[in-house]
């Protein structure tokens, strides 16, 4: 039989408090590091601002935004595996993929890719999963649910214009 390596802090109610792999401190730590490197190593002189890695490699068509997506994604996969629930991985995925396909926009998605600073925000997002289980997961499915209603509504709104067009388009013929 196998030992557990996660160690969970309980209330006196039996409420989950927090949760920490063995090694979890090593993990954060080396996801903050990795984190700051691609979002926010390089300081603009002159300005309060910083940009990372990814906003460099970023200037690069496409192979840029790939290499940075599976950087990225580096970290969205140690959050799996230290057992962040499916709620706070979508989130992850999305500040991921937001990052990357806003980022493919020649020059302003650079702009983007360094304000943003996804990597940065899912690194927070794990601490806080991690430091407050219950907290981060109920945020995390409401920003899932409110992600889903409004996703819905741009394409029922895209399926009504559509018709609309289309109904239009044949009015005129």
């Amino acid at each position: 039989m196998s030992s557990s390596s996660r160690i969970i802090s309980v209330d006196s109610k039996g409420r989950v408090q927090s949760v920490e792999e063995a090694g979890a401190d090593q993990t954060r730590e080396r996801l903050n590091r990795l984190a700051w490197l691609l979002d926010s190593s390089i300081p603009i002189p002159g300005t309060p601002f910083t940009v990372g890695l990814d906003a460099i490699v970023g200037l690069f068509p496409v192979i840029g935004d790939l290499i940075g997506v599976l950087l990225s994604s580096y970290i969205l996969g140690e959050a799996a595996r230290l057992g962040a629930p499916r709620s706070v991985l979508m989130r992850m995925a999305f500040n991921v993929g937001l990052e990357g396909i806003v980022g493919m926009v020649p020059l302003a998605g650079d702009v983007f890719d360094a304000a943003w600073k996804a990597n940065q925000r899912n690194v927070r997002l794990l601490n806080e999963w991690l430091d407050r289980p219950a907290k981060a997961a109920r945020s995390s499915r409401l920003f899932a649910v409110l992600l889903i209603v409004v996703a819905g509504s741009f394409l029922a709104l895209l399926g009504i214009l559509g018709f609309v067009l289309l109904r239009w388009i044949f009015a005129q013929i």
